[in-house]
């Protein structure tokens, strides 16, 4: 085993000398991730190895290393192909490089540290969002870790203690050493074998599997209640939660230790899971049921951040079996927290640090308190719909969607209502339509970044959409039931006469309903 520091590391990859073979799947990390191996680095935990197969022979099929296309290589040989630790390689790549420009989106590597963030803060020193309200020159960006005149560019501009903690931050990513392990074999079928067996033998016990191990009990399995949790929640729509343990397992802790960072989940002490199990059970059954009534959120899959059913858990917990039933304060209190924590994205990164505060916050609430809920957060901004595109499975368009379902859409042309329930639980990107056709705006030359903007995306039944095919909306805003037009055109956040407005128009004119929708839910002005 060869150990490296992060520049070389880095420095091979430019080279073109580590690559990513195309039997790799792709990256598939969350900025959540990132930012904990950004964590764990800092604080020089292991991290694993990272085995490389050397060869003089190149692979006809390569994969990017993320968004990024890998140079040819300077030299013939060795290349080194990533058979296993590519999320890990990638992320660290992607975090400081500073020379390539990705195919897609970097945003997601954008990462920084938090000088204000307490000493010994676990999991959030690393975040990826500002909190509200804050200064900007509080977060150190690590792309200029290892960019020396931006480095010192932006030191120079801290105070003393700060400038101390980014030379320590720099000091402790530039001697960090990377663990490599090159193995050589010429035969290509034996590589495959050899990656499919660290794939399938590698696989770590997670802390849901310690966790089934520590509670067992000739009287309680965690997996058979699991089990029967899954069949309690199927009618709700939220069978996904039990093929999301770690989630779950952040459930429990959040009702047994009052947080939910991964420290709490391993020292969850079994006896007392079992004891309290009824508990936290109802916990979640109690946030899922106010989630569907309250918000209108029939899925997992499209509920924005689905973290946020962890403190809503704590809130609901109670060993009372008649359960627990808010009152209209609290009620309302929970709808702002909801929404103001979805339009600050405040559950992007820094996740463990949302949770312990909103944990703290829904007990408070539950004991009676009067409390202020996230009173920084600002009004979004209505180019939020117009910068964003349109997908069904990113959090942005979660955002729309949830915020669409507020008004119980009708369908645009028959004016019958959206059954919210069947959408939503499908989760299918066919139940949303452009507002302006997409064939229609094609033919005017504009490019799908453009025409996918969330602010051109509403509801729309099948049919109504066979009929609009790729017809201008001043041709069949004919075809909208008369008397229902206004009524109709308010449940989708449709501007009144929007069939004569340019598609600029369009967007501008209902990017700023949806987002005067938006901050009127959240109660932000």
């Amino acid at each position: 085993m060869a150990t490296v520091a992060i520049r070389t590391a880095l420095e091979r990859i430019l080279s073109g000398s580590i690559r990513i073979p195309a039997f790799q799947r792709g990256f598939v990390w969350t900025t959540d991730n990132i930012s904990f191996l950004m964590d764990s680095i800092y604080r020089n935990y292991p991290i694993g190895s990272i085995l490389l197969w050397r060869t003089k022979d190149a692979l006809e099929k390569e994969r990017d290393l993320g968004p990024f296309s890998l140079p040819v290589p300077e030299k013939d040989y060795p290349v080194d192909y990533v058979l296993d630790g590519q999320q890990r390689l990638t992320s660290i790549f992607s975090v400081f490089q500073t020379t390539l420009s990705g195919k897609s989106s970097t945003e997601a590597f954008d990462i920084y540290f938090d000088l204000q963030a307490p000493e010994g803060a676990l999991e959030d020193q690393f975040v990826s969002i500002f909190e509200p309200g804050s200064d900007p020159s509080r977060y150190f960006p690590l792309r200029a870790i290892f960019d020396t005149a931006t480095f010192f560019e932006i030191a120079s501009g801290l105070s003393s203690d700060n400038k101390n903690k980014v030379v320590e931050l720099q000091r402790r990513f530039q001697e960090f050493q990377l663990n490599l392990d090159v193995i050589e074999f010429e035969n290509k079928d034996e590589i495959a074998i050899i990656f499919e067996r660290v794939n399938r033998a590698g696989i770590r016990l997670d802390a849901f599997q310690l966790l089934s191990a520590w509670t067992w009990s000739s009287e309680f399995d965690l997996n058979e209640s699991i089990s029967e949790l899954a069949q309690d929640l199927e009618p709700f729509g939220f069978h996904e939660l039990s093929a999301d343990p770690n989630l779950m397992m952040k459930c429990f802790a959040a009702v047994i230790k009052g947080d939910a960072q991964l420290k709490d989940v391993v020292s969850l002490h079994g006896p007392t899971v079992r004891e309290r199990f009824e508990e936290i059970k109802r916990g979640i059954l109690g946030a899922i049921d106010f989630l569907k009534k309250q918000l209108l959120v029939e899925s997992l899959s499209l509920m924005p951040y689905p973290a946020m059913l962890v403190p809503l858990s704590a809130f609901f917990a109670t060993p009372a079996v008649s359960g627990i039933h808010p009152s209209d304060k609290q009620r309302e209190a929970i709808i702002r927290w909801y929404w103001r924590s979805c339009l600050s994205r405040r559950y992007s990164s820094g996740v463990g640090r949302a949770h312990a505060a909103d944990i703290a916050l829904m007990n408070s609430l539950k004991s009676g308190s009067q409390i202020d809920i996230l009173k920084s957060v600002r009004p979004i901004d209505p180019s939020f719909f117009i910068e964003n595109r349109f997908a069904i499975g990113n959090v942005n368009s979660k955002i729309l969607i949830n915020l669409l379902s507020q008004k119980r859409p009708a369908s645009l042309l028959s004016g019958a209502k959206i059954d919210l329930a069947v959408v939503l639980q499908k989760g299918n990107k066919n139940e949303f339509h452009h507002i302006f056709p997409r064939a229609h705006l094609k033919k005017s030359g504009l490019e799908n970044d453009k025409i996918n903007a969330i602010a051109n995306i509403c509801f729309l039944s099948k049919s109504d959409n066979n009929r609009i095919k790729d017809k201008d909306p001043s041709v069949y805003v004919s075809m909208i039931t008369a008397d229902k037009k206004e009524e109709i055109l308010d449940t989708n956040l449709i501007p009144v006469g929007f069939e004569s407005l340019t598609y600029d128009e369009f967007l501008d004119k209902r990017s700023e309903i949806i987002a005067g929708f938006a901050n009127a839910l959240a109660e932000l002005s």
